[in-house]
């Protein structure tokens, strides 16, 4: 075209473009003639799709020129911005997608060239109903009454549905986009949580939103985010503490205003409540962050984290017994404890939730050691805490050992990185006051340097207890070295007499002899069990909690192996089992509770009747509570069982629920919510298909839900009642 028939048109288009609705008039005289056919297959409707975009990107590209007629560049953002945001709105399906093309083009291209008038006229209009309620925001909150909405479930929607379609389908992570995404990270993290609690569409967006952030941010920004985002500093600013969500009438969500609860018992439970799934909610987002390793990262941080925290508690003078420390001495002392629990709680869930696959790389691997060694370093284990970081610390060094034994194929590069941990191993291997770990230390150093080239015998037994191999079954060693087979740690000292270590020394001595000279040990006179298992078996009774703890696991992996001669002693292993199942340290009694588990799954016609015979004893005695906790841990065995049956679980329905029943029928309230909990995971895993005793199970729980003193007992019955309703299908009635 001529040169004066651009201007011409040029000037026509500018002129329709500052009045009044223009911006639109303009985007749908240039796109007019498209047929808005995105999904069409084939290449000519593929090329016809491909000029569509180019067009809409043109568009957008002309919207975020100012033209010359317009005499300040302040004015015109001020009045096309807000067109170009109502273009995200638009609710013609033949057009909407080409118009949400050119908007989100027009705020990206006008964010790279104008970031200040970008952020003022269009970043902040976008993500206004989100700042509202921020801790941040600088709006009156205490004049307004309780239960007042601040943002309505439209206005909210709409806004997280723009927020996905700028930042994400859009996909520019400039730092302008980055920052100010991340100054509502808090709120849309909390309608997150919120929308996994409930049923809402609003949890994908939300979602997108976050995982998109986490991936497009720097590392060190994505950490910080999280940090805040778990409570654990101020880099995001979260939901203001007087704003709740409540559930909309569209399926979203809307922001209210806080209703005062008068019970402070019913507080201090929203409470708790409200942080469990805030930390269950961010697990849940970290096992969408495994491949990147950022979920490996945040778990180190956080062990990091727990050192810092646990060595300031040690330093800090316990004010709770001091009643002469100031006010805000005692203030700052419950906030280091309030600190304290929440990276415990966070490094309990991600422990549960995603470290089967949360290490990535040996740079991972060699941190989270380091975080633990530096620890045990710096405070040896003493203490009630003692017998856990002693735990920790032989997990940890087991992984290295792992690492070298052969669970990775290690390249020059990864010796590189394991160097590091050698001053912290050679500081442990002196300092640290327990023999077996300074020597295993020590053998961790001298196969590192070497490249294991040299690897004694301690290294691969540890590798071997970390990696669940039999004794004799363990990869050779990098240089060809003969390992010798793993064997059991067995404590050198403890809380038991002289006498029985001297014992059991010598048995283990006897037991090893005929190995070295190449001869199959032969099993004890006095036991059915082969050397290897019997010695196992009196281990599992060993005063010191790791060691009982490591040889339940052991037997545990046997029973998952079936190996032959742990299946035929299976009631042996069930009595061994259920006993530390009664054991006070929580190592223990879950290793114990996972065995039960494990032989149950294996032989469930033989062991359930067992397990529920049990479960279903009511408690006698002076002991009414301690039988109680032993209870609820059978049903939570009850419930392992449950799950690894699958299908196969119909076959025991009844006397499963007839159980659950009466223990919610049971004297000590814990229990009686304990029940309940498992009845309705139990319905939900069978479908609902409770057949005739469905009947049963609606007046016991509806009973309890009005009768039950207990309030946490009445909120378990309420828990399955709702169940129960969700449930309700065609496949209630089938029998």
């Amino acid at each position: 075209a001529p040169a004066w028939l651009r201007r011409l048109c040029g000037h026509l288009l500018s002129e329709r473009l500052l009045r009044p609705g223009g911006v639109q008039a303009v985007v749908r005289g240039v796109l007019e003639g498209t047929d808005g056919e995105w999904g069409a297959l084939g290449g000519a409707g593929t090329e016809a799709a491909a000029l569509d975009w180019k067009k809409c990107d043109a568009v957008g590209k002309i919207l975020s020129a100012c033209p010359q007629q317009c005499l300040s560049l302040e004015d015109y953002y001020r009045q096309v911005c807000p067109q170009v945001l109502d273009l995200l709105h638009i609710q013609d399906k033949v057009v909407a997608r080409q118009f949400q093309r050119v908007a989100t083009t027009t705020l990206l291209t006008m964010a790279r060239e104008q970031p200040q008038l970008a952020e003022r006229h269009l970043l902040q209009p976008l993500l206004a109903p989100l700042r509202r309620c921020s801790e941040a925001a600088e709006l009156a909150l205490e004049d307004l009454a309780a239960g007042a909405v601040l943002v309505p479930e439209a206005e909210l929607g709409s806004c997280v549905e723009d927020v996905l379609k700028v930042y994400v389908v859009g996909n520019d992570s400039s730092s302008l986009l980055l920052g100010s995404l991340q100054s509502v990270l808090g709120v849309v993290f909390s309608l997150y949580s919120f929308a996994k609690q409930n049923v809402s569409y609003l949890r994908s967006p939300c979602q997108d939103i976050l995982l998109w952030f986490l991936e497009k941010a720097e590392r060190e920004q994505s950490l910080a985010v999280l940090e805040g985002l778990a409570g654990l500093s101020s880099h995001v600013p979260t939901l203001h503490p007087r704003c709740q969500l409540r559930v909309g009438s569209e399926g979203g969500a809307a922001i209210v205003m806080e209703e005062t609860i008068s019970d402070e018992d019913e507080a201090l439970y929203q409470k708790i409540s409200s942080e469990q799934c805030h930390v269950e909610s961010l697990v849940e987002l970290l096992s969408h962050c495994q491949k990147s390793g950022l979920a490996g990262d945040f778990f180190i941080h956080c062990l990091k984290e727990l050192t810092q925290v646990a060595a300031e508690d040690e330093e800090a003078p316990n004010l709770a017994v001091e009643p002469g420390g100031s006010l805000l001495e005692l203030e700052q002392y419950q906030a280091r404890q309030g600190r304290k629990l929440l990276v415990l709680q966070l490094v309990a869930a991600l422990c549960e939730g995603v470290s089967d696959t949360v290490f990535t790389d040996i740079v991972q691997v060699q941190e989270f050691v380091a975080a633990v060694l530096h620890r045990a370093c710096a405070h040896p284990a003493q203490g009630p805490g003692a017998a856990a970081e002693a735990q920790t610390l032989a997990m940890a060094m087991g992984l290295v050992a792992a690492v070298l034994g052969g669970a990775v194929q290690l390249q020059s590069s990864d010796f590189v990185v394991l160097k590091r941990l050698v001053p912290l191993l050679e500081e442990l291997s002196r300092t640290y006051p327990e023999p077996l770990t300074q020597e295993l230390a020590l053998d961790l150093r001298i196969a590192i340097c070497t490249h294991g080239a040299c690897s004694p015998s301690a290294v691969g037994a540890a590798a071997d207890g970390v990696l669940g191999r039999k004794p004799g079954t363990g990869a050779p060693s990098p240089a060809g070295v003969p390992s010798r087979a793993p064997r059991p740690p067995s404590p050198r000292h403890g809380h038991g007499s002289p006498s029985a270590h001297r014992e059991r020394s010598e048995e283990q001595s006897t037991r090893r002899e005929p190995s070295a000279s190449g001869a199959s040990p032969a099993p004890c006179a006095d036991s059915p069990a082969p050397a290897g298992l019997q010695e196992l078996l009196v281990l599992a009774y060993d005063p010191q909690p790791p060691s009982r703890a490591a040889a339940l696991r052991h037997l545990a992996s046997l029973v998952t192996q079936r190996d032959p001669e742990a299946l035929r002693l299976q009631e042996k292993l069930l009595q061994v089992f259920l006993e530390n199942m009664q054991h006070e340290d929580a190592f223990v009694y879950l290793s114990a509770i996972q065995g039960v588990a494990l032989l149950s799954s294996e032989y469930p016609e033989r062991i359930l009747p067992v397990l529920l015979a049990r479960y279903e004893c009511p408690a006698q005695g002076t002991e009414d509570a301690a039988a109680a906790v032993t209870r609820m841990k059978l049903g939570e065995v009850l419930m392992r069982v449950t799950r690894a049956l699958g299908d196969m679980v119909f076959q025991h329905r009844e006397p499963l629920i007839r159980a659950f029943l009466r223990g919610a029928r049971d004297p000590d309230s814990a229990l009686r919510a304990s029940s309940l909990s498992n009845l309705g995971e139990l319905c939900q895993h069978l479908g609902f298909q409770l057949g005739s005793i469905i009947q049963e199970v609606t007046c016991c729980v509806t009973s309890i839900a009005r009768t039950d003193p207990e309030a946490e007992v009445r909120r378990a019955a309420v828990h399955v009642v709702v169940l129960l309703l969700r449930g309700l299908s065609e496949k209630v009635t089938e029998v």
